[in-house]
């Protein structure tokens, strides 16, 4: 299926990879907060969250006080993906782009092992990943994932920590967000200068099965 070129312009800047940072460490803070945490004044951070939030990586909620005036908005990430209609559309996309891909090659189907779910949500693991610009490919055995390359090269001198944290976690979400047995297990960021691991689990009953990935630029 055809990537939109905007695809996860929500992860392209520094600043917004910050306010998404803020948000996965503590979630259901207000716009003021974050902004204080990111050391941003709060009209420029305002236009951030709403990048995030169309773009799936956060959704807003309005709490009710009892109080006069406009309810405040507090910011979480996505956890589940009918919190945020872009999350559930991408999800929906990439099942429909993983039935594709097992029709047109049977060999690559993986249903009867894993089950129904697993593969709606590796298939929206793999769509991730390929539309922060890395293009996995999975075999049999375990999934392999190249860098094409990693679009935060020029940062990893600076920002190593922040961009390795942030993308741990959309990882997690990814995974969270729709129903099923995979779990990512470990992240192993720069094994060697341009390869990062990443182990996934799928829990069967009461034994988990190991699933590796490998990210290399």
């Amino acid at each position: 299926m055809p990537r939109r070129v905007e695809d996860f312009r929500g992860l392209t800047r520094i600043s917004r990879l910050r306010i998404l940072h803020a948000v996965h460490r503590l979630p259901g803070r207000r716009l003021a907060e974050i902004a204080a945490e990111v050391d941003l004044h709060v009209n420029t951070a305002r236009e951030h969250p709403a990048v995030l939030e169309a773009e799936g990586l956060v959704h807003s909620l309005r709490l009710v006080t009892g109080v006069r005036g406009r309810p405040p908005v507090v910011f979480h990430p996505v956890t589940d993906a009918h919190d945020n209609d872009a999350a559930r559309q991408r999800a929906d996309a990439a099942t429909a782009r993983g039935d594709l891909l097992r029709r047109l090659a049977p060999e690559l189907d993986r249903s009867a092992e894993l089950g129904a779910e697993a593969m709606a949500q590796l298939d929206a693991l793999y769509e991730h990943l390929e539309d922060i610009g890395l293009e996995p490919q999975p075999d049999d055995s375990q999934l392999r994932i190249d860098v094409a390359p990693c679009r935060y090269a020029f940062a990893i001198t600076t920002e190593r920590a922040l961009v390795c944290s942030v993308h741990i976690q959309l990882l997690k979400q990814q995974l969270q967000q729709l129903p099923g047995p995979v779990r990512l297990r470990s992240v192993t960021p720069f094994v060697t200068p341009t390869r990062c691991e990443i182990a996934l689990a799928v829990d069967s009953g009461t034994q988990p099965m190991a699933l590796g990935a490998t990210v290399t630029a």
